[in-house]
Order: structure tokens, then sequence, then C-alpha cells
């Protein structure tokens, strides 16, 4: 009987450990498309099935966030080799007197070196609590032993009390700053600069010393994307580590600064270098892996008008759903969105650009009618002004401007055929109206009609 009752015990407290990852929608699905929960999948669709495709949606709108000159775009696509601070020949020497590499560590980043690393972040994420965590070095032999079992992929049971958790923390940092190259890549380091100083205008248009957050978060989303799939793996598990550490910071001591000082030679300086190299860079680099650790929860997150445009692209559906999407009506001939047509796969319908233009003619026709009931109210405000010099001169002002109706008998009128092709008489004939015009060319016009 007791036996029984401890099972159920352990049954009830499995449950209660156990996430849900199911959830209750109200919203009546559609029975010719599928029923997608994970906001990303198209995203990562996308990603997978066409690479190209998904690589030229997200340069073009982080060079719409940043500016980066032909080279420096040219080494964030890998067009050309990425340009970083070095050291010179003594220090790439000293690098290569470096122990020999091994499974894991000094070898190239994969799925199953993360594998093996994962039991130290695992690890570390319980110990929280540690003062001086990542700053601390471990004790060295410990740190030997546990390295050798990293290296021959042992599944090692941290839990016992052989090792500290200082042991796990310096070993972490190790293998990220023993990797052939930094976490966050050669090619991304002039990106990551640029990030650094996006900052706020102020009412005139000038630039300030405040960091525009909206737009540092919204361009690591995207450059964080072009990353290598095992780099990002990697990032998004040591990033919500370091998270959770500051969040901690009142008992560990490790604020999000602190953690970025100890982390950011590992995982963005360029290899072979020192401080002195980098200059004022170093700070930069420093606060802009800081900001990755206080804003990682919405790092991996793909901006809602690339999930969008990732959704149209497989699902060919008609409604643009966003809002943010309607202002890139403006760029639809050269924009992200007209440059990569509708997956074949899609049922016959128009392509997101064309949807999109569609949207921007009906608006363009709203802000067309609002134009000509204005210039229709303001030449009415002025014709009902006393005479005056000041009258006269605006009425010769409204008779110079094509888009603007003809000024009533008195002024002089030039003449020309009710159906001119050039630019005022169009515009004229959309205003006023061709019988408006056809009366004024014969004269019978004396006041301008009412507005409408």
């Amino acid at each position: 009987m007791t036996t029984k009752t401890d099972c159920q015990n352990n049954l009830r407290l499995d449950r209660r450990e156990t996430k849900c990852s199911v959830f209750l929608s109200h919203v009546k699905p559609n029975a010719n498309q599928p029923v997608i929960f994970n906001p990303d999948f198209f995203v990562e669709r996308l990603r997978h099935e066409h690479p190209q495709a998904f690589a030229d949606l997200v340069l073009s709108n982080i060079t719409r966030l940043i500016d980066l000159p032909g080279d420096e775009f040219a080494q964030l696509t890998g067009e050309s080799e990425p340009r970083v601070p070095s050291s010179g020949f003594l220090r790439s020497f000293n690098f290569l007197k470096r122990k020999e590499k091994g499974v894991v560590f000094g070898a190239p980043l994969t799925e199953e070196g993360i594998a093996q690393i994962y039991q130290l972040i695992e690890y570390l994420s319980k110990n929280l609590h540690v003062e001086g965590l990542f700053r601390v070095p471990g004790h060295s032999l410990r740190q030997a032993a546990l390295r050798e079992m990293l290296n021959a992929g042992t599944e090692i049971d941290l839990e016992t009390g052989d090792f500290h958790p200082n042991d796990a923390a310096t070993l972490l940092k190790a293998y990220l700053g023993e990797l052939p190259e930094p976490l966050l890549t050669h090619r991304h380091y002039r990106a990551h600069l640029k990030i650094g100083e996006l900052t706020r205008f102020d009412d005139k248009g000038e630039k300030t010393n405040v960091p525009d957050k909206e737009r540092q978060i919204e361009a690591f989303q995207l450059l964080l994307m072009l990353l290598p799939p095992a780099n990002r793996s990697l990032l998004k598990l040591l990033l919500d580590l370091l998270h959770h550490t500051a969040r901690n910071q009142h008992v560990n001591k490790m604020s999000a600064i602190n953690l970025a000082t100890m982390f950011a030679p590992h995982i963005i300086w360029p290899k072979n270098v020192m401080a002195s190299d980098l200059q004022e860079n170093m700070e930069k680099l420093n606060k802009g892996i800081a900001f990755l650790i206080r804003h990682s929860q919405k790092m991996f997150k793909a901006p809602l008008y690339i999930e969008e445009y990732a959704r149209l692209y497989f699902t060919g559906s008609k409604t643009l759903k966003l809002n943010d999407d309607l202002t890139l009506c403006s760029g639809t001939k050269d924009g992200p969105l007209g440059a990569i047509p509708a997956a074949s796969p899609s049922p016959p319908v128009k392509t997101i650009a064309g949807e999109i233009s569609d949207t921007c003619s009906v608006e363009s026709s709203e802000t067309q009618s609002y134009t000509e009931s204005a210039l229709r109210e303001l030449y009415q405000q002025v014709n009902n002004m006393p005479e005056s010099a000041k009258k006269k001169k605006l009425i010769r002002q409204f008779e110079k401007q094509p888009a603007t109706p003809s000024a009533d008998s008195r002024t002089p009128f030039i003449r020309r055929h009710w159906r001119s092709r050039s630019l005022g008489g169009i515009i004229k004939r959309k205003v006023l109206g061709s019988q408006i015009l056809t009366e004024k060319e014969n004269g019978t016009l004396q006041n301008l009609p009412p507005s409408s």
C-alpha cells in the first residue's frame, strides 16, 4: 500500500514539473490552411527551403537600419574576407602555442560540441547564487580533469560535488575563447559596432546621445538571424544563462555589464588581439554584449514584418494583417517585399508586392481626395477675403500653381485648350472637373463654385 502511495505522489510531482505545451484557441481554423502554433515556423521554413531569399530579406532590412558601406556589406555577406584588428605576428605565434585541439575544446563549433558544453550550462543555471560567478577562477586541477572528460565525450554528473561552479564557469569561458572563430563571427564584427551607434533623434532631426533601444533590438534580431545554426543555438543558450545570472546580481554581484566584460573577449573580440588593439571600440563591444544579455528574451524572435512576409510567402494569403507592413508601400518596387516572388507551391493569387500595391492605391486615392477638398476650401477662403493687394497677390500665387484653380475673371487667364495634356491641366481637371474648365474657356465662369 505504501509503495502504491509513493508511486502516486511521484506521478503528481512529475506532472507538476512538466510544462504544458498545448494551449486552447477559440479561433475557428481555416480548413484550407495548416494550423501553425509557432510564429517563427514559416521564418524557419523560409531559411531552410529558400536560403537566398531569406538572406536577401534580412539583409535588405539590416541596411535600412544601419549604414554599411560597400566593403563592410561585402564582409557581412561573405563576399569578401572580414577585416578585423590584429596584433601582428608575435601575438599570433603565442596563440599557436596553445594546447593541441581536442574533440570539443579548440575544435570548430558543432552540435556535438554544444551537447557536451550544455552540461556546464545546465549545471551553472542551478548555481546562480555563487558570488563572483564567471569572475572568480576555478581550481586548475579540477578544470583539467573536467576538460578531459568533456573532450572524451563523457556524460558527467556534476551534482556529485567533485566540481565547483567556478570550475564549470571558467571552463565555459575557456571553451568559447578557444573556438577557431568568435561565436558572433568575424563577418558580423563591423555590424555590431554600427548597431551600438544607433541613437535617437531630437525634434530638429539631429542625432542625440540617447541609445535607440527599439531600433537596436530590431537590428540585433535581424543580425542574429544570419548566424550559422550552431552559433545561433549556442549563443541562445549562453545569453539565456547570462540573463538569469544578471537577474540574480543582488546575490552573485554580477551585473550585465560585469558579465559582458568577462565574455566580450571570448565571443566577439577578433582572434589574436589584445585590449590595446581595439582602442575605443572595446567599450562599444562591452556595451553591446551587455545589451544582448539584458534583452536576450527578445533577441531570437523574428520581427513581426519578417514573420508576416514568410507566412505570405508560403500561404499566398491576400490579407496583410499587420499595419506595419503597410508602411512599406512606398518601397514596393525596390523594397524587400517586391524583391522575392511568391513561392511556386502557393495558389494562383497576387504576389505580395501586388497586394501591398493595391492597398497603397486605396490609401493614395483617399489622400488625393483629402488634398482636393483642402485646396477647394483654401481657395474659397482667399476668394472671400476683402478686396486688397494681399488678396490679389494670393490669387496670383494660386494662378501660378498648376495644382490650384484659376482666379476669377479679373485675373489674367492663359488660354489653353481644355484637353491639354500639361500637368497643370491634368490636375485642374481632377480638382475642378472638366466641365468647370470648359466653362472657363468659354468665359462663362465668374466665381468659383462652393466646395462640395
